[in-house]
């Protein structure tokens, strides 16, 4: 299947803001789909929880990728691929994981700089992720791999001390490694989102959170990227759940139409 690398990349250097659909199947990725979006991804918190695993690479390699194939074979949309930490402890295994996931026909990824250990999620250190990333992107570049990696930075999302000044630290160093875009999960407040849009060379992506600003209002601060992270999945689980309860109340599928 093609690669859509170029024109994927041509999307989050336009003058428009790049709405991502976060998709957890191929049904999922067909929704956003006929609702006009060009490009959707997965979020790996909610592929996990249809799989009936936790978040935190628990999933065989193997079973994502069946998904993410299906995904691709049932749509036209362009398809990000959110793959955490890589699936990987080297540099040579992660850039083997997006490699096949280039031969299927995935235009971009996520990769993130915290691990879960222990149940417990840890920011790594920028430098050490720095070089791991630096290698990774040799090695795609060496093997002719033209993959959309998206840098994720978590330094809102576990709310690391100062995390603002953490984010513009781990910015200067991260859009040195040859990747194409910055991701930072959690950052709601329109200054902090301006001085890291300001700080960046690279197209800058956020994320589904209460209290995150408009679309028009992250447009206008810089944002290029704005994706639905695993809450809309959660909000139509919450919605089965509570209409499941609503047939055994009433004792009856009335209410279901």
């Amino acid at each position: 299947m093609k690669n859509r690398f170029d024109e994927f990349l041509a999307l989050h250097h336009s003058n428009d803001l790049l709405r991502i659909g976060n998709v957890w199947n191929a049904q999922s990725a067909k929704v956003y789909e006929a609702q006009g979006f060009k490009a959707v991804g997965t979020s790996s918190a909610a592929v996990a929880a249809s799989l009936g695993f936790s978040d935190g690479e628990e999933m065989a390699f193997d079973d994502y990728l069946f998904v993410v194939r299906r995904i691709l074979a049932s749509t036209n949309a362009i398809l990000t691929v959110d793959i955490e930490g890589g699936y990987g402890r080297t540099a040579e295994d992660i850039s083997s994981n997006i490699k096949r996931l280039y031969e299927a026909g995935v235009s971009g990824i996520n990769i993130e700089d915290s691990a879960v250990t222990g149940g417990e999620r840890h920011i790594r250190d920028a430098g050490e992720f720095a070089q791991q990333l630096r290698q990774v992107m040799e090695l795609l570049n060496k093997d002719g791999v033209k993959m959309f990696v998206n840098l994720r930075c978590d330094s809102f999302l576990l709310n690391v001390p100062d995390a603002l000044n953490d984010a513009l630290a781990r910015t200067a160093i991260y859009q040195e490694t040859g990747v194409h875009g910055l991701f930072f999960p959690c950052i709601s407040k329109i200054a902090d989102i301006e001085k890291v849009t300001a700080s960046s060379k690279l197209p800058v992506s956020v994320m589904c959170v209460p209290g995150l600003p408009s679309f028009d209002a992250l447009q206008k601060a810089g944002v290029k990227r704005v994706s639905d992270g695993p809450f809309l999945n959660m909000h139509i689980y919450k919605e089965f759940e509570h209409t499941i309860s609503k047939i055994r109340s009433e004792n009856s599928f009335a209410g279901l139409f």
